[in-house]
């Protein structure tokens, strides 16, 4: 780390400290306060530090900080998305995890979705996490959308949902390659406890995810060709295209566009079916 970027490192968590109040985290107001807002030694009672590693970093010492203790001091300090990615970059740490739990999705994100009519698509995190769809998404993959929140995952539901083990059809092309995906965006959340429980409970649910995770292969997002069986449009072609959001670190969208003018209307028909049927 440069000296000019520890200097604004140094700068930007003393903002940050000063803005929060100790009401504002439940801390008791105490004596006179000689500055405002928090004092370092509370900032790194709350996010879990020591008092001397947490001022040496505010100083601006030559100091490596791990994405954990980011995490921690992001929460403590109530960092939004953009204040936490700019904290990681003057820490020297090559990018922002996503948040557990954290859906980054704008009603005008979801207005894009829903203006895509018969073609499918979503928004999903590099954790594979289904965070938004439109209706044609939730017509052909409705394993998704109505699975519980921990299980709302593109990757679970393709080795552990029976309908989709059986539709989609090019499985053993699609399924290293997404496994392979997951590997890349798995390296940068290597130490966050929530990516290692996820691989931990798929692996012990999916003997064939932990034969493919053994393999080590690592891939990056790219456009894909998707065959599926469906059970009531017969055999269908999607090209997934993905988009990635820039005011939503990690996460994309994915548009799927029917290969075919065959595919397209059996989605038209279907969609017109479930909605006389809803």
């Amino acid at each position: 780390m440069t000296e000019a970027r520890r200097s604004d490192l140094s700068a930007f968590l003393r903002t940050r400290r000063e803005r929060i109040t100790p009401e504002m985290v439940d801390l008791a107001p105490g004596p006179r306060r000689r500055t405002p807002g928090l004092r370092r030694e509370e900032v790194a009672q709350l996010a879990g530090v020591g008092v001397t590693w947490y001022t040496w970093l505010e100083q601006g010492r030559p100091i490596n900080a791990s994405s954990q203790v980011l995490d921690a001091i992001s929460r403590t300090l109530r960092l939004d998305t953009a204040e936490r990615e700019h904290l990681y970059r003057l820490a020297g740490q090559p990018g922002t995890p996503i948040l557990a739990g954290s859906t980054q999705v704008t009603p005008e994100m979801q207005a894009i979705l829903d203006q895509l009519g018969a073609m499918p698509a979503c928004i999903t995190n590099s954790r594979c996490d289904v965070l938004a769809w439109n209706p044609a998404y939730a017509t052909i993959f409705p394993e998704i959308v109505d699975a519980p929140e921990g299980e709302r995952n593109s990757l679970w539901q393709t080795f552990l949902s029976p309908s989709w083990t059986t539709m989609l059809v090019n499985r053993d092309q699609e399924l290293p390659r997404a496994v392979a995906v997951f590997r890349g965006a798995y390296s940068r959340h290597t130490d966050d406890p929530c990516w290692q429980d996820f691989v931990r409970r798929l692996a012990a649910e999916s003997a064939e995810f932990a034969r493919l995770w053994a393999r080590q292969d690592v891939a990056e997002p790219g456009p894909r060709v998707k065959t599926y069986e469906h059970r009531e449009m017969g055999r269908i072609g999607f090209s997934t295209t993905s988009f990635h959001l820039s005011s939503a670190p990690e996460t994309r969208m994915i548009v799927y566009s029917p290969q075919d003018q065959r595919c397209l209307d059996a989605m038209t028909r279907l969609m017109a079916g479930a909605a006389s049927t809803s």
